[in-house]
């Protein structure tokens, strides 16, 4: 999700390269906005329904500079106590396709960035090796972790994928490394899906997927089954690319429940992993869970057992960051 380029009321316009632009005319009209009051609105509702750590993407290339990622750091560092927010310096445009961009993720992470992220190297960049060596290099100088975004589909999102897990096999980042959408994985023939999810279950390369309406998203059950990494989350929220975003995971399990044909309990509470501990995992956030000696992070509802939270995704709910109330019926509680 990208807290910087949040539209709670604007209009939506659809087309990838398009949604690119208006975005950029946006944040280059909102960066004179320095308190950023589209991001405080957007973490407030995310924070009212139950979130206390979040990753976000973060454009930064040659249009918009850093201007982005600093307002968003100044941000982040005011919400420190409410919720934790880990940021990807993510290059929008490309990266070899956008001058100066390298340089940028480099800085980015000077900066304060979390880590770097890559989008579609062959449909955005034409070079799949040169734009794997900008975020891969960028990772291993800093030691930080990488967050791809990967659309495109068939036989060509395949083969970025395999290009990806051997880059991290290669560089010994089994755990480190995330692809955001994959759609690839869900238009895939049997016998192809069944080599790259062992694949990516040997690299340790983790799937993010938020079920999107009218596209092929990767099979969840499947990929579990084989041993990878399948954890969900909002692709944005009310934003030029996606109208629908609310910032409940727990209705983001829902849907991906509802896409995914989950009906028994068993799969309800599969669908409840992905928004909870496998989520956990692939961000690697330390002291989580309802265990002895873990973080004091945890969302009161109204619902028997988990598969009923999944269906009736009730509402009402109390949220505690280190053991403080912080959110309470949507409302943030912010501390004095």
């Amino acid at each position: 999700m990208a807290i910087d380029k949040l539209f709670i009321n604007a209009r939506f316009d659809r087309g990838a390269r398009h949604a690119i632009a208006v975005d950029k005319g946006r944040i280059s009209a909102l960066l004179a906005e320095t308190e950023r009051p589209e991001a405080r609105e957007v973490l407030d509702l995310c924070i009212g329904h139950g979130t206390t750590r979040m990753r976000s993407h973060v454009m930064v290339d040659g249009s918009v500079g850093l201007n982005s990622l600093e307002a968003i750091l100044r941000v982040r560092d005011e919400y420190r106590e409410l919720i934790e927010i880990q940021l990807v310096a993510f290059p929008q445009s490309g990266i070899l396709k956008s001058p100066g961009t390298p340089e940028l993720l480099d800085e980015a992470i000077r900066l304060g960035a979390d880590l770097v992220g890559g989008l579609d190297p062959a449909s955005f960049d034409r070079d799949v090796e040169k734009h794997l060596d900008v975020v891969f290099g960028v990772a291993q100088k800093h030691g930080v972790d990488v967050d791809i975004h990967l659309h495109d589909p068939g036989m060509l999102g395949l083969f970025e994928l395999e290009q990806i897990a051997a880059r991290t096999r290669v560089l010994g980042m089994q755990g480190h490394v995330v692809v955001s959408h994959a759609y690839a994985l869900g238009d895939l023939a049997a016998d192809a899906l069944k080599r790259i999810a062992d694949v990516l279950a040997t690299s340790g390369v983790a799937i993010m997927t938020n079920a999107p309406g009218a596209r092929p998203f990767p099979p969840v059950a499947l990929l579990r089954a084989a041993g990878v990494t399948v954890f969900s989350g909002n692709d944005n929220i009310r934003d030029s690319w996606w109208p629908y975003g609310d910032g409940d995971l727990l209705n983001r399990a829902m849907m991906v429940g509802y896409r995914s044909g989950f009906y028994v309990d068993e799969e309800l509470r599969i669908a409840f992993d992905l928004v909870t501990a496998a989520g956990a995992k692939a961000l690697r956030l330390a002291g989580y869970g309802l265990n002895v000696g873990a973080r004091a992070d945890f969302v009161t509802l109204d619902a028997e057992h988990v598969p009923e939270a999944v269906v009736a995704v009730p509402k009402g709910r109390s949220v505690y960051k280190d053991g403080r109330l912080v959110a309470r019926d949507g409302r943030v509680l912010r501390p004095r």
